[in-house]
């Protein structure tokens, strides 16, 4: 893990840089001390709830973290329109696709029917294409 905790240390201070945030000011928005900070941009372990409030200081997605820590890209989330509690975040187009074949394999499991294995996947790459045609995935 020290390897992944060297790359989010990487992407946290570039993305604090992007974002034309100091330390202190990037803490102050992510309500903790300097020193975590510090610590993250340091490849130090924190508790995962620093975690948490770093990702929302740097306007990533929830459990953006723990994917860099798991080799995998922070996602970017933007505001939602006035009046929104919710945040608009970019799924990597990969990602996407699995979650909407998961999604289809536990719909299509959880109807109480005869469908086959084969019928599942064949319903899964239906899905997934009408999506691409559509410009979702």
């Amino acid at each position: 893990m020290g390897n992944d905790l060297e790359r989010l240390a990487r992407l946290v201070q570039e993305r604090r840089l992007e974002l034309r945030l100091g330390i202190e000011p990037a803490a102050k928005l992510a309500d903790m001390s300097k020193d975590t900070w510090k610590r993250v941009e340091a490849a130090q372990n924190v508790r995962a709830t620093s975690y948490t409030s770093i990702e929302h200081a740097l306007q990533w997605a929830p459990g953006s973290c723990r994917r860099v820590l798991q080799g995998e890209e922070p996602v970017v989330a933007e505001a939602a329109p006035k009046g929104s509690a919710s945040a608009i975040a970019m799924i990597p187009k990969e990602e996407l696709q699995r979650h909407v074949g998961d999604a289809v394999n536990s719909a299509a499991l959880g109807i109480k029917g005869d469908l086959t294995a084969e019928q599942i996947l064949e319903l899964n790459q239906r899905v997934l294409e009408e999506l691409h045609k559509r410009g979702v995935v």
